[in-house]
């Protein structure tokens, strides 16, 4: 369905947010208002406050997130604001129907609805337990097959670390989702792991979508080695996953159109060619935790405008953890480059993993950008160095920054 503007879509969300039976709704994707926005999502849902009804507005950035609750006949003008931004993509859930609303450049508003049978929702406490994607206590049969868990949903005491991982990336996942605006795409999502190793993370994110959110979605892990693909099939096949694949393959060279890309602790180079693969494949969203950065780490030199940190460069923990955060600098500036709203952000704790960088990628930003251009070549300049990164993007990549 096909509406006539702005206001219509205002009226829409107007009456879903502020009328019985709301559930969520999710504000994402290209900002086409008048006025620049800080903001890349903004969520809203019920809650309850001391007995009261209340709806919590959770507005995200590229660095944090602010929360605000107000009262139901305080939340019009909050609403309204949020709406005057006008994100591309607004997707709002009631007890009725869900609603998906996409505005196109030319202005025009697209309305898809599905209804819903089901129970009416209550509004969440604001005191309600924190909110983990996989629960400990519930019995989950593929926390039990990866040996996380006990039948019975008890986390073992040596996968506890692994198991806060899980969720950790998982909450990621959701945010990235929302962020893309991919649970309305009409179609299954589809899911690329570049360097799946044991497969952890991937059987998670499958299982994740498909059982959790009942959201459809196709995922295929690749890795070079033979025995964790191995392995990882034999998992798959407990577990009856549908729709979930493995592969022995490169980074980089594969043939694949996913919606998001993966990858998780590929080693060193691997990260950047994983890189690559998402920006070809013109993914929505990449999730990166890279790991093992050797190859910058053999070019830094405190020479030229960086031997000002000749003292930070003499100690070699310090000229390695340099070398890792230059080389993820890097990495983000070029995503940016190439039309990816693009942040870093920790996403566990280092008493669970040391590797506990994300790079979150979200395409939806101007291709080129002179002032990330300019970055980029004032980093090159000052540390005298030509990242991986540059040649696993290609010509394209070049052009762009003038290399």
């Amino acid at each position: 369905m096909e509406t006539d503007g702005r206001e219509s879509l205002s009226q829409i969300v107007t009456a879903a947010v502020l009328g019985p039976g709301f559930r969520r709704a999710t504000f994402a994707g290209v900002a086409r208002g008048d006025a620049p926005s800080p903001w890349v999502r903004v969520v809203v849902r019920p809650v309850e406050l001391r007995g009261e009804r209340h709806l919590q507005f959770s507005y995200f950035d590229a660095k944090k997130d602010t929360t605000r609750n107000y009262l139901p006949a305080e939340a019009a003008e909050p609403l309204g604001e949020v709406i005057a931004v006008g994100f591309s993509g607004v997707h709002v859930t009631t007890d009725a129907e869900e609603i998906d609303l996409r505005t196109t450049k030319k202005g025009k508003v697209l309305v898809g609805r599905r209804a819903i049978a089901g129970e009416a929702s209550a509004p969440e406490p604001h005191n309600r337990v924190k909110d983990v994607p996989l629960p400990e206590g519930r019995a989950d049969r593929l926390l039990e097959v990866m040996g996380v868990a006990t039948a019975d949903g008890r986390v073992r005491p040596t996968m506890r670390a692994k198991f806060t991982q899980i969720n950790e990336f998982l909450k990621q996942l959701r945010h990235a989702l929302d962020a893309a605006n991919l649970r309305s795409l009409g179609r299954p999502v589809e899911i690329l792991d570049c360097g799946c190793g044991s497969s952890y993370l991937t059987l998670a994110a499958h299982h994740y979508l498909n059982n959790v959110l009942a959201l459809e979605a196709r995922v295929l892990g690749v890795d070079v080695n033979e025995e964790v693909i191995r392995k990882s099939i034999e998992r798959s096949e407990r577990v009856a996953a549908n729709g979930l694949a493995f592969a022995c393959g490169r980074i980089g060279g594969l043939e694949a159109t996913p919606d998001i890309v993966l990858a998780l602790h590929a080693c060193d180079t691997a990260t950047d060619d994983a890189i690559s693969q998402a920006v070809r494949s013109d993914a929505k969203v990449l999730l990166s935790v890279p790991c093992c950065h050797h190859a910058l780490n053999r070019e830094l030199r405190p020479e030229g405008p960086a031997e000002v940190l000749r003292p930070l460069m003499r100690h070699g923990i310090l000229r390695e953890r340099t070398a890792d955060l230059v080389t993820d600098a890097f990495r983000a500036l070029a995503l940016r480059v190439m039309g990816y709203r693009t942040d870093v952000v920790e996403f566990v704790s280092t008493e669970h993993t040391a590797r506990n960088l994300m790079i979150r990628a979200v395409r939806g930003a101007p291709v080129g950008d002179a002032a990330f251009v300019s970055e980029y070549r004032e980093l090159k300049h000052f540390w005298g160095v030509t990242p991986y990164i540059e040649a696993a993007l290609g010509e394209r990549f070049r052009e762009l920054v003038g290399a």
